[in-house]
């Protein structure tokens, strides 16, 4: 698989592991409170209420628990194109299509359906992520209308509309920043990042211009446990890393269409679903030095450079 070569040079091969067998795979998360992985499969049309979605559950070294843990067609769970995905305590949120729909974390059982209203009578409401802020608030994205919706799961899953503004041109991946809870939107015609208050303030924190356009199709946003952000640009096949600095950096490239990534912040693993190579990855990163103690001297282990054993003397040879 043409990711492997990318991303291990920055894990050892014990943190690394890929996941194969799934079906447009879209987004790609880890739960903090244990050690199980969350898959969404868009698995066809991604905009087709066909009810054939489905989510992979996984472990930790990337062994396929239960294929299809949630499936739509199966029981009372409509699932047509899951996206985005978020955990809240007990509840797997997922985007799909028009809905945002909550599953019990550990029986794939349905808890609740969250309807959006569409815009205007002329279009409808296309949700691409979802991702958990403080307080029980949860923030999705309408990549179609340009807009980013806030809902309250501690009062009924109420939905307001946090920001519609047509800068934000196809907003795709969503996170809350860590240090901030402003959301962090990132474009999919534009190529941008955007950072948005609770207030709905939106202000554009990368620009894409002529002289400066790293991006094309931006399709996941993240942090790792130190604030840096991850994005993945799944046109362009790479991965990047903004530090605090605010200084970019390319972790990974020559990837099949990575899409909405994630970290898992305990372990400080990477996430990576292949939409369409149908196939996912789960690699570890490596620490910065400020995630070192202090006086700690950095080494090439932090970038999971593993040497190679020494070469075996010569017949014959004798070592002086």
């Amino acid at each position: 698989m043409a990711s492997a070569a990318a991303l291990l040079a920055f894990a050892p091969p014990s943190l690394a592991a890929q996941i194969t067998g799934l079906e447009t795979p879209n987004s790609f998360i880890g739960d903090p409170a244990g050690k199980e992985f969350f898959i969404s499969n868009v698995n066809g049309d991604p905009e087709a209420r066909d009810n054939n979605g489905f989510i992979t559950k996984v472990d930790a070294e990337g062994k396929v628990l239960n294929l299809k843990f949630i499936q739509g067609g199966i029981a009372d769970v409509m699932l047509h194109a899951p996206k985005g995905m978020a955990l809240a305590g007990q509840t797997l949120y997922v985007a799909d299509l028009d809905q945002l729909k909550g599953f019990d974390k550990a029986t794939g059982n349905a808890l609740v359906v969250v309807s959006f209203p569409p815009a205007s009578p002329n279009t409808t409401v296309s949700l691409t992520d979802v991702t958990v802020g403080p307080n029980g608030l949860l923030y999705a994205s309408d990549q179609r209308n340009n807009m980013i919706y806030r809902i309250d799961s501690a009062a009924n899953h109420r939905v307001s509309v946090l920001l519609r503004d047509d800068r934000l041109a196809g907003p795709a991946g969503l996170a809350v920043h860590p240090k901030t809870s402003h959301v962090i939107a990132v474009s999919w015609e534009k190529g941008a990042i955007f950072s948005i208050t609770p207030e709905g303030q939106l202000t554009e924190l990368v620009s894409n211009g002529f002289f400066t356009s790293r991006f094309q199709n931006l399709s996941g946003v993240e942090f790792d446990r130190w604030g840096n952000m991850y994005i993945s640009d799944l046109t362009k096949g790479k991965i990047w890393r903004m530090t605090r600095d605010n200084k970019f950096q390319v972790i990974a490239e020559y990837l099949p269409s990575p899409a909405d990534i994630s970290i898992d912040r305990t372990n400080n693993l990477i996430l990576v679903p292949y939409r369409y190579a149908h196939a996912a990855e789960i690699n570890g990163l490596e620490a910065p030095s400020e995630g070192k103690a202090k006086g700690e001297k950095r080494t090439l282990a932090d970038y999971g450079f593993v040497p190679p054993p020494p070469k075996p003397a010569a017949e014959g040879s004798t070592k002086k």
